[in-house]
């Protein structure tokens, strides 16, 4: 086995964890913020833990350009997130649920 077929599977698992748990979560949360709410703590856990997985896998896409299409639209949603949340921040709405 290759490093570069054993990257390809990491990306790949990566990609398959994204698709099933991170996106849908992550989209949920963009409607929360599109709506004006503040992020409760579960929220803020979880955008940190997947910024940080994006930020990680960074080099391996880098080697993968197959894989930089997804990974685009991933690191814009969530800058799409954290911007529109700090904009919520700012304004002062209050939190009023916790998911």
């Amino acid at each position: 086995m290759t490093p570069r077929s054993d990257e390809e599977k990491v990306l790949r698992a990566l990609l398959v964890t994204f698709a099933r748990y991170k996106l849908p979560h992550a989209l949920g949360i963009k409607e929360k913020v599109d709506k004006g709410e503040v992020l409760g703590d579960w929220e803020l856990a979880f955008l940190e833990g997947a910024i940080d997985e994006a930020r990680r896998a960074k080099p391996l896409v880098d080697r993968h350009p197959e894989f930089q299409a997804v990974y685009a639209h991933a690191v814009r949603l969530y800058d799409e997130i954290t911007v529109q949340a700090l904009k919520n921040e700012q304004r002062g709405h209050r939190y009023t649920s916790e998911r």
